[in-house]
């Protein structure tokens, strides 16, 4: 079986050269950061006008800056706190923008069944990043689960590419239900965690 990490690791080396590049232009990991946030507000406005093919290949561009910011940063050896505190903030408006702008979509065609689907694909993604990042203020690892960023990211992509053949309906659907259960993954976990940090340690789980 692939692991989904070493692949992901795999893809990335694949780009050193174009990083290595990049840094020689001048260009800054939150330059690539803030192209990203403009092309997935130009995918949302092309979600809402209804042009979800070309919406598919712009978010690829803008998934493609999200994939190079942090080789940037590395490579550079410019990594900081605000940096990681810009890209993740900027994840979640594109993600919530384009989302948003699907909602929209279904209102403007009148497919009430998707746009519940859809908004329900919204809050369990906010809440999906919600959880990890509670969880590691707490000090406590929380990427486990089915749907990350990356995989839903992905899959809407494919939707939006092969809407002609309503590929987009069945992948909201099935995001909304598979982004809904990692939400319920992560919660589980950690409540695992504590309970077993609190056993270890001798003090009552429900103390």
């Amino acid at each position: 079986m692939i692991d989904p990490k070493s692949l992901y690791s795999t893809v990335r080396r694949g780009f050193d050269p174009l990083v290595d590049r990049l840094i020689r232009m001048g260009i800054t990991a939150n330059m690539l950061t803030s192209a990203g946030i403009l092309l997935n507000l130009g995918a949302a406005a092309l979600i809402v006008m209804g042009y979800l093919f070309w919406a598919g290949i712009v978010l690829i561009v803008a998934s493609l800056c999200d994939l190079l910011d942090g080789s940037v940063a590395r490579r550079s050896n410019s990594v900081s706190a605000f940096g990681a505190f810009f890209d993740s903030t900027m994840d979640r408006i594109s993600e919530g923008a384009t989302l948003g702008a699907l909602a929209i979509f279904y209102v403007r065609v009148d497919y009430f069944p998707q746009l519940v689907a859809t908004l329900v694909f919204l809050v369990a993604s906010l809440l999906v990043s919600y959880t990890r990042a509670r969880a590691e203020a707490l000090d406590l690892d929380c990427r486990v689960g089915l749907m990350s960023r990356a995989e839903r990211l992905i899959i809407l992509i494919v939707g939006l590419i092969l809407n002609r053949w309503h590929v987009l309906d069945v992948a909201v659907f099935g995001l909304a239900a598979l982004t809904a259960y990692t939400v319920g993954e992560r919660v589980v976990h950690v409540y695992r965690t504590v309970r077993s940090e609190r056993a270890s340690a001798g003090t009552s789980p429900g103390s």
